[in-house]
């Protein structure tokens, strides 16, 4: 195939030049994004049920909801959590259950159980969780001083969120801070009681003045008209104007009663832009938007808002195009350098210009080519697509450099420049195919690992597989054709004397210490194998993580008062807090109490709040979240605060919302949580003391009403009148609502701002007999602690801990002891359950992985022995990788390990070229000489290396320097690939070594037992 194609050049070219147009054109199709869109197998259904316990939502709500969407396909867990005024139920599916259609399964059934739900509830809130639901940049709207925050709040709602919309590439835009204006209608109390009225009276007056009459129409001749009740309200005017008449006909004007005001109606929530109030816009983008076209737009919209809306400041917080960036500029950055240095290398070693400029040609070439595969995997432009390219270049040089080198070999034994070509690819064709497929056959099967994990790895093992064929391609067609044309003139005597000083040099090293090893062949072989599980023990030593310690200087703080707080203390708190600490911060932004988001999945509480900072230094950050944690804590003890790193896409993708090891019960005789004194009781006698109390377990000081019955009796009160006055007392009471061409304003009843005990001493209900009497002579009080969360699976509800022992299952045993005499049934879970499932999963796979290399190796070299001596080499670059990663204080995380990969590729490589070329030779000497098998053998072997030295050296050199320049580069960029450097630069280190010294060894002490007739038969 290669003479054929070699005897069209102009053909082949122009085959190439059309893919790479192709390529250009398909390339900008296609999406770029910060990660690939995954569905994330979770939905959460999200409950607001205000002024309501968490007993309350958990049995009027959550249990009703739980038992119906029991029977949906592919359910694997469900986890419902019920709190003050909100509750949250989070499914949990299979991975690989189409989610799009279990949206819809979900929306279906909740809208089957909505009349079952208490009156006046909001349909749930359903919650598809995406990566493409992460936020790729925060807007801040704050009103200047002076302005209607109800106005700004329909500016961002009717103008700025819509406008953002329209934005190519947007799909959704959030919004969290919003204030919403009503009419609020305060009773005179005293006056209507000197007028013989109610506040019964005034809610009847509103509620007459606005209704509508539907439907109704009048004949006047041939037309007809509708009728409008012309006591229809439009504003506090028209409200106070309404007539209000008590039971004996007496009729006043509502004004003189009541004040009417516009007001803004009271929030769960604030949002905070440093220590002025403000809204944040949220901006999400579509699957197939292109992220580094979309930001630019967004910005130019920000400087159109600044000039069109004056009242209003803009900034922007929390922009997840770096992380993009970043790995886009790794790529620029190593195809720079890896072309630079490849150009160097091949300078210093062969000391012509053509071959650099023939590897200048197919380093792009196969690099634009690639991204046809991915047009037609429907693989986007992310993060973790471009880091396969990355890993895939140095493949790609390496390929590169072994046939232009095989080539050059040939012409120097004498054949002519085409046959030289032909035979220069035609040799070490199988060995590069068997290369890739040995690579392929480490990295694809990650694909099969369960969860998001596997996710990733497709567009990782998708692009890698693209850029390797595509090398192949390159190496196979274009560069002997590129040799072609560019040595065509070039004699054998001018090759013969490319090898420049410095190679020379090398060879001789090689040559001396080669000579030195074989001397001692059985203590040389030894100290490899004992190498080996000395290197890998240092695996031990390294801290593991997922993602590498990033340098940012960003961070979350997270707090929870554990006080029955209203959500303005909950914001004086904070902002008092924000004040004592200063300046010492470039952005902050804090969301509290309730989060208006559509789509926040997290837990809304009144009672928590959530800072961001940004600061100027990494030292900064630090002294600053330190000092602000000193702050909260010391003014307010009882608050638990937590500081951890601003979660990008990457954090909050693999972030996990389950503990590490959750001891779960049941009382299976009540089916409710255990009281509160005795759980506490129950607890002290726990096997381990070395836990935290879950959400179940949690507690929170409340207030419990309790009726007096007899006394209700006595003076003819009812229960329902008693509950309509608390409601309007301490509800959100509404009267009705003003409906204009789809605005709706809320008329409220707004009660007295007061302490609840004075409100009952001064608020009053009616007999039979006509009377009114003090709500507190019908209503008892008391102060408890009560249950903070009620928390439920899949079996109902649940109390929890969660062990922090280094060895948690150690208490298994006697935590189903302490249960079993109390009528417990228990449970164990928590991510310590997945994490053992996720890597069971990876060994099997990694052995399925080492038996696809090894079947491999064997059809390549016909042989069940020669590929043990591959599969030995492979140990030895990961020890080395481990040594460099242990010396340098890197943890072995995601990077680390996808470097790992990438050497063990190259390391393949080498290993098989090696052992291919010491197969051919030992077939040609048999041919020429007359020597012993032995004999053979060993010229074989020291031939092969002599032959292998180049290629091996510049493809490991010239990877190396160009990941070098990563260690000693600053930003997010470099700290993401750093660990990945690490392990390719420790495992070539020693690799190379192994490749050149430890593969001849194996060779003739496991390899060499095959005859050289055996060795004809494995070429051939």
């Amino acid at each position: 195939m290669v003479r054929f194609l070699l005897a069209r050049p102009i053909a082949v070219l122009m085959t190439f030049v059309a893919l790479m147009v192709f390529s250009v054109i398909v390339f900008r199709t296609l999406p770029i994004s910060l990660l690939p869109p995954i569905d994330v197998p979770q939905i959460v259904i999200k409950v607001n049920y205000p002024n309501a316990s968490p007993e309350a939502i958990e049995q009027n709500v959550l249990a009703n909801i739980r038992a119906e969407l029991m029977t949906l396909n592919g359910l694997e867990e469900v986890d419902s959590k019920a709190g003050s005024e909100v509750g949250t139920i989070r499914l949990t599916f299979d991975y690989g259950t189409k989610m799009e259609l279990a949206y819809i399964d979900v929306n279906e059934k909740i809208d089957r159980i909505t009349n079952s739900l208490p009156a006046g509830l909001a349909r749930p809130q359903v919650i598809r969780i995406n990566t493409n639901d992460i936020p790729v940049i925060r807007v801040q709207v704050i009103p200047k001083p002076g302005i209607d925050y109800a106005e700004v709040s329909l500016l961002a709602e009717n103008v700025l969120k819509k406008r953002l919309e329209q934005l190519q590439g947007v799909s959704l835009v959030d919004i969290n801070g919003k204030k919403e204006r009503g009419i609020t209608v305060t009773p005179d109390k005293a006056g209507l009681r000197a007028l013989g009225m109610t506040e019964e009276n005034v809610i009847r007056a509103i509620r007459f003045g606005n209704e509508e009459l539907p439907g109704i129409s009048v004949e006047d001749g041939q037309f007809r008209y509708y009728l409008r009740m012309a006591t229809r309200v439009d504003t506090p005017d028209d409200i106070m104007r309404l007539p209000v008449t008590n039971d004996k006909g007496l009729t006043v004007e509502l004004g003189r009663v009541a004040e009417v005001k516009y007001e803004n109606k009271d929030v769960l929530g604030y949002h905070y832009f440093g220590t002025q109030e403000g809204l944040v816009i949220t901006v999400h983008k579509q699957a197939s938007a292109k992220m580094n076209e979309m930001m630019p737009l967004i910005y130019e919209s920000l400087d159109y808002f600044r000039a069109d809306y004056p009242q209003v400041d803009f900034d922007v917080t929390q922009d997840q195009s770096t992380l993009l960036n970043a790995g886009i500029s790794n790529l620029q950055t190593s195809l720079l350098f890896g072309g630079m240095f490849a150009f160097g290398v091949l300078f210093i070693f062969m000391g012509n210009y053509r071959t650099p400029v023939i590897i200048g040609i197919s380093l792009p070439s196969s690099l634009i080519i690639s991204f046809l595969v991915f047009y037609f995997f429907e693989i986007s432009i992310n993060v973790i697509s471009l880091s396969g390219l990355a890993l895939g270049l140095g493949m790609l040089i390496d390929n590169s450099i072994i046939v232009l080198d095989n080539i050059t070999r040939k012409r120097k034994e004498g054949l002519p420049i085409f046959e030289a070509c032909v035979q220069g690819v035609n040799e070490v064709m199988s060995a590069l195919i068997s290369s890739v497929l040995t690579t392929l056959a480490v990295f694809i099967p990650l694909v099969f690992l369960s969860g998001i994990s596997g996710a990733l790895f497709y567009d990782q093992a998708v692009s890698v597989a693209a850029i390797l064929f595509v090398s192949l391609l390159v190496a196979f067609i274009l560069l002997p054709m590129l040799y072609h044309f560019f040595f065509r003139n070039k004699s054998v005597e001018e090759l013969a004397k490319e090898d420049s000083k410095f190679f020379r040099a090398v060879l001789r090293g090689y040559k001396a210490l080669y000579q030195k090893i074989f001397l001692r062949r059985g203590l040389s072989f030894t100290v490899f194998m004992l190498f080996i599980p000395l290197a890998l023990l240092v695996s031990q030593l390294l801290k593991t993580e997922g993602l590498p310690p990033i340098e940012k200087f960003d961070a979350l703080v997270e707090i929870d008062w554990n006080e029955p707080i209203g959500v303005e203390q909950n914001r004086d708190r904070l902002l008092s807090s924000l004040e004592a600490l200063g300046e010492g911060y470039l952005k902050a932004e804090s969301d509290i109490g309730v989060r208006q988001f559509l789509l926040f999945d997290g837990e809304n509480s009144i009672q928590q709040a959530s800072v961001y900072f940004l600061f100027e230094s990494q030292e900064s950050k630090n002294e600053m979240t330190q000092r602000f944690r000193q702050l909260v804590t010391s003014n307010f003890p009882t608050a638990e605060i937590s500081v951890m790193d601003a979660p990008n896409a990457f954090d909050q993708l693999f972030a996990s919302n389950i503990p590490y090891y959750e001891v779960r019960w049941k009382d299976l005789g009540t089916k409710r949580p255990v009281d509160e004194a005795k759980m506490d009781e129950w607890l002290e006698t726990f096997p381990t003391p070395e836990y935290d109390r879950g959400p179940g377990l949690q507690k929170e000081a409340s207030v419990v009403f309790s009726l007096d019955a007899p006394k209700m009796t006595t003076y003819g009160v009812t229960v329902s009148g008693i509950q309509d006055q608390i409601n309007k007392l301490f509800g959100n009471f509404t009267i009705t609502e003003i409906k204009r061409f789809g605005e709706i304003t809320p008329i409220r009843m707004k009660g007295e701002q007061a302490d609840f005990e004075q409100l009952l001493r001064s608020s009053f209900v009616a007999g039979q007999d006509g009377n009114e009497y003090a709500l507190s002579n019908f209503i008892r009080f008391d102060y408890v602690n009560h249950y903070k969360f009620v928390t439920a699976d899949k079996g109902g509800i649940y109390q929890s801990v969660n062990l922090n022992a280094d060895n948690p299952t150690q208490y298994d045993s006697q935590i189903n002891e302490w249960a079993a005499d109390k009528n417990l049934g228990v449970s164990f879970f928590g991510q310590y359950f997945k994490d053992r499932e996720t890597i069971s999963q990876l060994i099997g796979i990694l052995m399925v992985a080492v038996l696809l290399l090894y079947f491999i190796l064997s059809a390549q070299f016909e042989s069940f022995v020669q590929p043990l001596i591959v599969i030995f080499t492979l140990p030895l670059g990961i020890g080395g990788a481990f040594i460099v990663l242990f010396l340098t204080g890197t943890s072995l995380n995601v990077m680390s390990a996808i470097g790992l990969v990438v050497m063990l590729g190259i390391m393949v490589n080498d290993a098989i070229l090696k052992i291919d070329t010491i197969n051919r030779l030992r077939i040609k000497y048999k041919d020429t000489t007359a020597l012993t098998a032995k004999e053979i053998l060993d010229r074989a072997l020291y031939e092969a290396g002599e032959i292998r030295l180049k290629p091996i050296l510049m493809t490991s050199v010239t990877t190396i320097l160009a990941l070098l320049p990563v260690v000693f580069s600053a930003g997010l960029g470099a700290d993401l690939q750093r660990p990945l450097v690490f392990s390719v630069i420790g495992g070539l280190t020693i690799g190379t070594f192994t490749a050149l010294y430890f593969v001849p060894l194996a060779y003739w002490f496991i390899g060499g037992k095959i005859t050289v007739k055996e060795s004809e038969r494995i070429t051939v």
